[in-house]
């Protein structure tokens, strides 16, 4: 029998009126697999976890949000011999779940995943952390992981929706920001940017033909401040991808360098959890040696 360890955030997403869990089992069983399940105590618990497990486990399936499979994207990150890892979504927005082709239930997912294939995908690193699917800071970078679980629980998607409404009103700041992409220096203003190597963002569809193993990642930067130019911008996304609005400047690369400026340590969100950089100078690379097994 081979080795399984699913690693389970049972706090992600509304509250599920279900347990899963033995049907789960059962079915990882049938396909030869031996289950023990860790269950996520504490933020970054998993990171700890899969930092930690044996060489001779055949298989890491995450349970959660996006924040989960981050966390055990990272642990595996520390490792000298890293596992192959898989992911069922089950968080508030699950833009990678849906990436990899999932649907809501969890197991019709599994069966999903049981029936894929194990493929080697791009893994951006953020000055050596990785990201599954999205980095960035700025205006509404913040909102993932300011809205409280308590509330995405009660009220699921609309709590990032009811958040980012109060963050629209807010003052825009502007960074000074100097990057370089393929040995070419840009410089200017800008209200956010983000890095990125999928379709969806916050459970909007934001770019076309995102391939998983092409050896590049998508980059926006943005110098839009007024409100009225934000609608405008948001119509415009009605019509044409997010590369076509005025007021963005995209690029897609393998190797880009950022510096803040005017502030250091300034907060980013990685896959929709805070994480804090130490200085101003930030390196966005692409790890190529990551498998996973997917749909």
């Amino acid at each position: 029998m081979k080795k399984c360890v699913v690693l389970y955030n049972k706090h992600s997403g509304k509250k599920n009126k279900k347990d899963f869990l033995d049907d789960f089992i059962k079915i990882l069983n049938s396909n030869e697999y031996d289950v023990e399940v860790m269950y996520s105590r504490y933020r970054e618990h998993i990171i700890e976890i899969v930092q930690n497990l044996s060489d001779d486990i055949d298989l890491v399936i995450s349970i959660g949000g996006d924040g989960t499979f981050n966390e055990a994207m990272r642990g595996n990150f520390r490792r000298e011999k890293r596992l192959l890892l898989a992911h069922i979504p089950l968080g508030t927005t699950n833009d990678v779940g849906k990436m990899f082709g999932y649907v809501k239930n969890p197991i019709k997912n599994l069966k999903l995943l049981m029936n894929g294939v194990v493929k080697k995908i791009d893994i951006c690193t953020l000055n050596g952390d990785p990201f599954i699917y999205v980095a960035g800071f700025g205006k509404f970078m913040n909102i993932p992981y300011e809205t409280s679980r308590k509330t995405k629980k009660k009220l699921g998607y609309l709590a990032y929706v009811l958040n980012a409404t109060k963050n629209f009103f807010k003052i825009t700041k502007l960074h000074d920001v100097t990057y370089t992409i393929d040995g070419e220096e840009y410089n200017g203003l800008y209200s956010f940017m983000i890095i990125t190597n999928a379709t969806r963002i916050a459970g909007m569809k934001i770019f076309d033909n995102i391939k998983l193993d092409d050896n590049q990642f998508e980059i926006l930067f943005c110098n839009i401040k007024k409100r009225k130019d934000i609608i405008k911008s948001l119509m415009y996304l009605r019509k044409t991808d997010i590369t076509h609005v005025p007021g963005f400047y995209y690029h897609v690369s393998d190797n880009l360098k950022i510096k803040v400026n005017d502030e250091k340590g300034l907060p980013w969100c990685l896959d929709g959890e805070k994480h804090d950089v130490d200085g101003n100078e930030i390196r966005i690379a692409i790890d190529r040696d990551t498998k996973l097994m997917i749909p």
